[in-house]
């Protein structure tokens, strides 16, 4: 039932949304298209629409955004069902053709593990995280699936796990893995260009500070300093690997933040003073 697009009540126009998503107040973003697709939107799950009566409740009480090929139909009906259902859901504006055209970044889906029934992702790495293996899955709940689980185990265990288990190994070595270091560049450089991320800037800004803390090289940008020292921190504060995830998605938060909109910003005496008012003569 794709039709022409109807209204913009209860939408979001694609520039709107690009600003939230990568933030920890994203809203819930869902693919109504169907199929194998090349391409989603950043942290966009497929849903399929002849199954929504057993997924939409899920979404109950969260913020959702709904997409399909030009914001038509589909996806105001589907929107309207899950509002029944206790959502609070949009539909995005134009659809994946008006976000094409705002020349907004689309993640590449040929990489993207397999899901499982409940539409996650499962991700094994090795224990004891310090910089890429937090780095990585920030990036992944941010920007490719918000529900990913992941697996920290013993690093002799990562490929077997991943096997067993179905999940896709990531900062390891072995035959076959895919997400790694090559060359320079770590997981998380990989990663961006992976999926076809590297051109936002703030990530592009954020994977330089990543490469220099994770490879031993402060010298790439100053910040990179202060992210491996945070990060031993944590990795000191933190017995278990899923609680320093959950720790680490903050600083990484804020470091996104600040790569996207505060690289220009000083701090001094002076900064948050107010003007002095003039003398009148």
């Amino acid at each position: 039932m794709e039709g022409r697009a109807i209204s913009t009540l209860n939408s979001i126009t694609p520039e709107k949304l690009f600003r939230l998503i990568g933030t920890p107040g994203a809203p819930a973003l869902i693919d109504v298209r169907g199929g194998r697709v090349e391409t989603l939107l950043p942290s966009a799950v497929p849903r399929a629409p002849s199954d929504i009566a057993a997924w939409a409740v899920n979404y109950r009480g969260r913020n959702v955004v709904v997409v399909d090929e030009q914001g038509g139909s589909d996806s105001h009906g589907i929107a309207a069902w899950l509002r029944a259902e206790g959502a609070n859901a949009e539909v995005l504006e134009g659809g994946v053709v008006a976000w094409r055209s705002a020349f907004l970044p689309l993640v590449f889906t040929a990489r993207i593990p397999v899901r499982d029934a409940e539409g996650r992702t499962l991700w094994v790495t090795r224990a004891r995280p310090k910089v890429d293996r937090i780095a990585c899955p920030w990036l992944i709940r941010r920007f490719i699936d918000p529900e990913a689980r992941f697996l920290f185990v013993a690093p002799p265990e990562v490929l077997a796990v991943a096997e067993r288990l179905h999940g896709e190994p990531f900062d390891v070595e072995g035959d076959g893995v895919f997400w790694s270091h090559r060359g320079d560049l770590c997981t998380f450089d990989v990663m961006l260009e992976g999926f076809g991320l590297g051109r936002m800037e703030a990530l592009a800004h954020l994977a330089n500070i990543v490469r220099g803390a994770d490879t031993g090289r402060p010298d790439i940008i100053p910040e990179a300093a202060g992210l491996l020292a945070v990060s031993l921190g944590l990795s000191r504060m933190y017995a278990d690997d899923l609680d320093q995830l959950e720790a680490g998605m903050l600083l990484y938060d804020a470091f996104y933040r600040w790569c996207r909109d505060a690289r220009d910003e000083q701090h001094n005496w002076n900064s948050h003073r107010p003007p002095k008012a003039k003398v009148q003569a």
